[in-house]
């Protein structure tokens, strides 16, 4: 038993989380009545648990070679735990109010979480694929979770087609890699490319991989699904999906490409490139002429995509750092604005659209002005946090060299401060339309945290860009 304990000990949060969804799994079952909300506190506080499990992770490399344990992988899964926790919060309020509770909701987001986890620690191709599968799986699921829904069904079903493409994609590349690298583990084919220049068939297997991860991350051109999706699901679904998977895979990439594929940077550079600035312009453009908020906090996420991939082109520890920075400040800000959307009610029935803001200031100021200092802090407009993460960003990417991507960026970022003010400018300007019915407690306590944190995380942001640094600082020492 000691000598069981000894080998799963590095993968034991992940394990403990497991055990836990089984737990919960059958919890459910066996009780007589929905016990949705018995079963969310208790996967938050296996989430608890867990985030106290990596924190006190030891760096290992694991299970002969298929799993690493070091301070980027730790402060991932933090970043990631936290956004799947609170989301979860909103989820289950969500799904008690509508009526639509039923047990395997909150199970549903653990093995979600659970699959993330492996993906972030990931260190083979083969592992890398288990543990996107078992979170792409759960999160088809939850898009179309409101079955009785038309627009959530047909979201889960285009999330599905395009996610099983996307993993095709994926698969497809890796056995690629395989068949010209040699291996699929991420330090063998470190070796590998390092031992001589990398081979044409190499090099094609690498962009089908990053088609792949970037599906997951939806960064154009592969973003086809997010607006439907985002629009489609039930709306703390969305903050869900927004937050976590996109942490997750953010991180995989930085893992995968600066790891052993590090000394093709020339080579996947100019694919990343690519891929960034269509995601900043289209993630800009696109959503000016949105009516729905949240199909526009859909092709924000885009843009937010393009922007944090800014980091990884500079390929170096501060560009990791700015994209690590940029994380933490993107999940309190979605979370916070998902928190709002979702207390957009009128006598009792959600509504989305954004003419629905008009005159909100008058009815509920505490509301509006939370909404309002997210929108700036998206925009990246000072004394807010979201700037300080454009900042590192762009600073990473001038003294990297990239001085025209950090100026594309910033037009990018001036475009898409157009539908940001445009949202304060009918809250505050237009006239009073039908007041929303008061916020839940969970909701309002949420939304006015992460509003509070955007400007606290400004005036006070040494500490949490010392933790980035030193996140970073291990991802390139291995």
């Amino acid at each position: 038993m000691s000598h069981l304990l000894q080998l799963i000990t590095p993968a034991l949060p992940e394990v403990f989380m497991a055990v836990a969804a089984m737990v919960l799994l059958l919890v459910g079952v066996f009780r007589e009545k929905e016990s949705t909300t018995l079963l969310t506190w208790l996967a938050l506080a296996a989430m608890v648990v867990a985030g106290g499990l990596v924190i006190r992770s030891a760096p290992v490399t694991a299970f002969n070679g298929l799993f690493v344990v070091n301070g980027f992988t730790s402060y991932a899964k933090i970043l990631m735990l936290v956004g799947a926790g609170l989301t979860s919060l909103l989820i289950n309020s969500w799904a008690q109010r509508e009526k639509t509770a039923r047990n395997e909701l909150p199970v549903l987001v653990m093995f979600a979480t659970i699959g993330m986890m492996m993906m972030i620690s990931a260190n083979d191709l083969i592992s890398l694929y288990v543990g996107l599968e078992l979170q792409s799986l759960s999160l088809y699921v939850l898009a179309a979770y409101d079955r009785d829904n038309q627009r959530a069904t047909e979201a889960g079903v285009k999330y599905f087609v395009l996610g099983a493409l996307a993993s095709g994609l994926l698969l497809y590349g890796s056995s690629l890699v395989y068949g010209f690298g040699g291996t699929t583990t991420f330090d063998g084919l470190a070796t590998a490319v390092k031992a001589g220049p990398a081979s044409l068939g190499l090099m094609i297997g690498v962009v089908f991989v990053i088609a792949g991860l970037a599906f997951k991350v939806s960064a154009v051109p592969f973003h086809m699904w997010t607006p439907d999706v985002y629009e489609g699901a039930p709306t703390p679904i969305t903050a869900f999906f927004s937050v976590a998977p996109k942490i997750a895979g953010l991180c995989l990439f930085l893992r995968v490409l600066v790891g052993p594929f590090g000394n093709m940077i020339e080579q996947w550079q100019q694919v990343i490139i690519f891929i960034s600035i269509l995601s900043m312009g289209w993630g800009a453009v696109a959503a000016l002429a949105q009516k729905n908020i949240k199909r526009l906090m859909a092709y924000s996420s885009i843009g937010h995509v393009g922007y944090a991939l800014i980091g990884l082109v500079v390929g170096n520890e501060e560009g990791a750092r700015g994209l690590l920075v940029y994380l933490l400040i993107y999940l309190f800000m979605n979370v916070g604005t998902f928190a709002v959307i979702m207390s957009m009610r009128v006598k009792g029935k959600n509504v989305e659209d954004i003419s629905d803001l008009s005159g909100m200031a008058k009815n509920h100021p505490v509301m509006a002005a939370v909404l309002a200092a997210l929108m700036f802090s998206m925009a990246g407009i000072p004394p807010l946090a979201g700037f300080l993460g454009k900042f590192y960003i762009f600073v990473a990417a001038v003294n990297a060299g990239f001085v025209w991507l950090a100026v594309v960026g910033l037009l990018a970022s001036v475009i898409s401060a157009v539908y940001y003010i445009r949202l304060i400018k009918i809250m505050y300007f237009d006239e009073p339309g039908t007041a929303f019915d008061a916020p839940d407690k969970l909701a309002g306590t949420l939304m006015v945290g992460c509003g509070v944190l955007m400007l606290v995380i400004f005036v006070l942001p040494s500490s949490l860009v010392d933790s980035a640094q030193a996140a970073a600082r291990a991802l390139f020492l291995g």
